[in-house]
């Protein structure tokens, strides 16, 4: 297993994930390629791969000293065996390297398995967004982490 940061070759491959993961934001092309574009935000992707291949990813960016965590997905075959854990783990240690001062992100309040990571990491509660995802219509939940 190996975690690494993304690069623009990893595109194809991310898309494929996100695209097959039902709690994953479905972003287009164009969205991942400004991932690594010289236009702000500042972007963090990271993935990890085995012998098989790439088996999930993480992306966030940077908001002054506050990161956000916009999209991660690991593959079905590999869910449950702590991936999200590790990319969530090397993104942390990556925020507190820079100094933030706290971490945000969104996920569907029926994404249970989601919630109980984010909260064993000591992700808080901070708000809801009604109906802020479709397909299927629901809320999210805004979680934060400070580091501070």
């Amino acid at each position: 297993m190996h975690l690494r940061p993304a690069t623009p070759a990893d595109i194809p491959v991310m898309m494929n994930l996100g695209n097959h993961s039902a709690t994953a934001s479905h972003w287009s092309r164009e969205q991942y390629d400004r991932i690594f574009g010289a236009e702000p935000p500042r972007r963090l992707a990271l993935v990890i791969e085995e012998a098989v291949g790439l088996q999930g990813f993480l992306v966030a960016h940077e908001v002054a000293t506050e990161w956000e965590i916009e999209n991660i997905a690991i593959a079905g075959a590999a869910r449950r065996r702590g991936l999200g854990t590790l990319l969530l783990g090397a993104f942390l240690d990556h925020a507190r390297a820079q100094r933030a001062s706290a971490v945000f992100l969104e996920v569907r309040e029926s994404n249970h398995a989601a919630r109980l990571l984010y909260e064993k990491w000591a992700f808080t509660e901070s708000g809801r967004r009604a109906d802020y995802y479709t397909r299927p219509q629901e809320d999210a939940i805004v979680y934060r982490l400070s580091l501070a």
